[in-house]
């Protein structure tokens, strides 16, 4: 299936800037509301269902010429445009 991207940023910041945005979208998942993205001349606002599917993957990407490589820890939520369900597994997720 194709990809249209909607939106995207990515920028250095501190951690507690970082927390802060997270904090934003986790008040806003608990409130119901909508959750709207800006940056520039880009904005889009999604509308998360009750159930979406929250996906956490962390990763290595090493360069193929050898060398230091990133990590990342990416946080994802999904859901089906159409109010379906988006799938996914039942495993708990443990986060310290």
């Amino acid at each position: 299936m194709p990809e249209e991207v909607l939106f995207e940023t990515e920028r250095r910041m501190d951690r507690t800037d970082v927390a802060n945005y997270l904090r934003t979208v986790a008040e806003k998942l608990e409130s119901g509301g909508d959750i709207t993205l800006s940056a520039g001349d880009q904005s889009v606002t999604l509308d998360p269902p009750a159930q979406p599917t929250f996906e956490v993957k962390a990763e290595r990407e090493t360069p193929s010429g050898g060398g230091s490589g990133e990590l990342s820890i990416e946080f994802e939520l999904e859901w089906d445009e159409d109010g379906g369900d988006g799938g996914g597994t039942d495993a708990s997720l443990d986060i310290q």
